[in-house]
């Protein structure tokens, strides 16, 4: 009754005497483990069981032997929300039935899924992914079609660019990499495709191997430790004309006979987060096999990027047709987000620039292992992952930051729930719009029921496109912000693939590369200690410097961590009075600022309010009823209303 919830044992053993050492303290050696209830293990029983038991088994299970039951849990098992998309789509693949997303969320055990799934056994699942025929004209997948607008108004950016970096320290065979980096442009035909301006519309040509420009050379240069961070930097942020030639770039930097730093960027409209796992992979067992004098054998891809697209176009039907999967989910957000606000006013340090410069910086931060562990079990108790907290966490920040109970935030989904994209390279992955609606004197719990229904329906609506939904609802457009967001979450829950190469030592590369594509970007990453349990999260904030300096981003971040401590320590905390100031705070507001006699600026309100016309002018002056003044706004009608009476 009186300890916060992250300090109450997971397991709690009764032993007849405590043992102690021969000084009279704990033995904590002679502790015996505790013996944990177990549940038995109950075979899948139908055809469906051991269908869905196969898939879970496939994505959560890491051991060879590793047995799924009938009453195995899916979150329990390690899953969560980017695995549930591809849980769906395999299960949705075996059985040859569409598998909302949703129903992971509402019954997420093997005999349960089976039973919903059985009950869902009349819906189309659509066309199966495969080869398809290629028409003279590929056209691009959706999301390639946003990707291929944006590198069209600026080629020169670099804000798209997906970059790996690599230290090799060893002997390093510079001519198998040449080859090593052939064989994987070979191997995806995505990464040697060009997409051609014809009429003002992109689509995808796949060159030949044989073309000159299919490959990428592997450009070497010599330089000094020194200059590393500077050449890497360049290498990611310069731009692509995805028009002339496939966007990959290839750089070898060279600090001495057994010191390397490779880098390999591809430009979004070819390749995504999750596709730097396969092309990492493929590129090393290449140059493993060509350094030995051989070449790679590898399985046949069942799929090339080209496939995809056509079959994405295939099962979303014609947006036009009242019955198609596209039309039907178009309404969803159309409906979801009408009345959605502009954009976010968060407090700035800057005015917001009339174009954007995509300009960032990032601050890093740690959540502790007792936080993380108390947010994993208000997920568990609500019926909820660990992400919808942190969502609920962010959105609760935002609201109190921008005085706004309206917050939209995007999330990237994967994209890949057919198996048979696991091991392409492409760009899959889609984007969400989250809205939640922040009621102060709410508590957080009620708060986290409406972000997991917001969060699930959203999942279950990802196949319409992120770019199609900005084309639909046509939000007022502006090169200064992103459209219908402009706060992104995401959650890193990619596998970081084991790099080994014969007489080379590899390591990643951090890279600071000083972009930002949106106002704030909050990343977060799950740490398991060593037996598979809560060890703290990582998190960053990428924030655009046009707009924020370090230190307030700071506070963002302490803020931040004050709410996730709040909510995992008491999830029935009242939404309005999670205390957000640190201490010091405190104490200025309540003390220094109200002592009779304190100094303040000799400034009066109309300096004030001059001021935040002049740096914020965008920002909300004034509310009364329906009706809002922005600060640029109340001025301009100030000195109206100054004209007159001189007049």
């Amino acid at each position: 009754e009186s300890l916060p919830g992250y300090m109450i044992p997971a397991s709690i053993v009764v032993l007849d005497e405590i043992p102690l050492t021969p000084v009279g303290k704990l033995d904590r050696a002679a502790l015996p483990e505790p013996v944990f209830a177990v549940r038995a293990f109950r075979a899948p029983s139908t055809p469906v069981e051991e269908i869905v038991a196969g898939v879970f088994a496939a994505l959560l299970v890491a051991q060879e032997d590793g047995r799924v039951g009938a009453d195995d849990d899916f979150f329990e098992l390690g899953g969560n929300s980017l695995l549930a998309a591809q849980a769906a789509a395999r299960i949705g693949a075996a059985l040859d039935v569409r598998v909302p997303v949703q129903l992971l969320f509402e019954v997420s055990t093997v005999a349960g899924l089976a039973a919903r799934v059985e009950a869902h056994a009349g819906s189309a699942a659509g066309q199966a992914l495969r080869a398809w025929p290629r028409p003279q004209r590929v056209p691009l997948s959706y999301a390639q079609q946003r990707m291929w607008f944006l590198n069209r108004f600026d080629p020169a950016s670099g804000v798209n660019n997906i970059p790996v970096a690599v230290r090799l320290s060893g002997a390093l065979d510079v001519a198998a990499l040449r080859a090593a980096v052939a064989d994987v442009v070979a191997r995806h035909e995505v990464l040697r495709t060009v997409y051609p301006d014809v009429d003002g519309a992109g689509f995808q040509l796949v060159l030949p191997v044989e073309d000159a420009r299919a490959v990428p050379d592997v450009l070497v240069r010599r330089a000094h430790e020194s200059e590393v961070a500077a050449l890497v930097a360049a290498a990611v942020t310069e731009g692509f004309d995805v028009t002339a030639a496939p966007p990959v770039r290839v750089r070898l930097i060279v600090l001495s006979e057994t010191e390397h730093v490779l880098v390999c960027v591809v430009h979004h409209i070819a390749g995504d987060g999750f596709s730097m796992g396969p092309l990492t992979r493929d590129l090393m067992s290449a140059y493993v096999e060509r350094a030995r004098g051989g070449a790679p054998v590898w399985p046949a891809l069942e799929v090339q990027y080209a496939d995809y697209a056509l079959w994405q176009r295939e099962i979303l039907g014609d947006e036009r047709d009242p019955g198609s999967l596209l039309a039907a989910q178009v309404q969803f957000w159309r409906e979801g987000l009408a009345g959605l606000p502009e954009q976010v006013e968060l407090p700035a340090d800057r005015a917001r620039p009339v174009v954007a410069s995509y300009h960032g910086a990032t601050v890093g931060f740690e959540v502790d292992a007792a936080v993380h562990a108390g947010l994993s079990r208000v997920a568990q108790a609500h019926n909820a992952t660990v992400f919808m907290v942190v969502h609920a966490a962010l959105a609760v920040l935002l609201a109190r930051l921008s005085g706004s109970r309206d917050i939209a935030v995007g999330t990237p989904v994967a994209g890949r729930g057919e198996a048979a994209l696991d091991d392409l390279v492409g760009m899959f992955v889609n984007t969400l719009v989250l809205r939640t609606e922040i009621d102060p004197g709410v508590r957080f719990e009620e708060l986290l029921a409406g972000v997991r229904a917001v969060d699930v329906a959203a999942f279950g609506h990802a196949d319409v496109p992120f770019e199609r939904l900005v084309e639909v609802l046509d939000p007022p457009r502006s090169p200064a912000r992103h459209p219908l967001f402009q706060v992104m979450l995401t959650f890193q829950n990619l596998t970081v693939p084991e790099l080994e190469l014969p007489g080379l030592s590899v390591s990643g590369l951090d890279l600071a590369v000083g972009l930002a594509k949106f106002d704030l970007q909050l990343a977060v990453a799950e740490n398991l200690d060593r037996h598979g349990g809560a060890g703290g999260l990582s998190a960053a904030f990428t924030y655009a410097t046009d707009l924020f300096d370090d230190a307030t981003v700071r506070d963002f971040a302490d803020r931040f961590t004050r709410i996730l401590a709040a909510v995992a320590a008491d999830a029935s905390v009242v939404v309005g009075d999670i205390d957000v100031l640190a201490a010091g705070e405190r104490e200025l507001v309540l003390h220094e600022w109200s002592t009779p006699g304190a100094l303040v600026p000799e400034v009066t309100l109309v300096d004030v309010i001059t001021t935040q016309a002049r740096n914020r002018p965008d920002a909300v002056a004034i509310r009364s009823g329906e009706t809002t003044l922005t600060f640029g706004e109340l001025h301009r009608r100030a000195n109206q209303v100054a004209r007159a009476l001189i007049a």
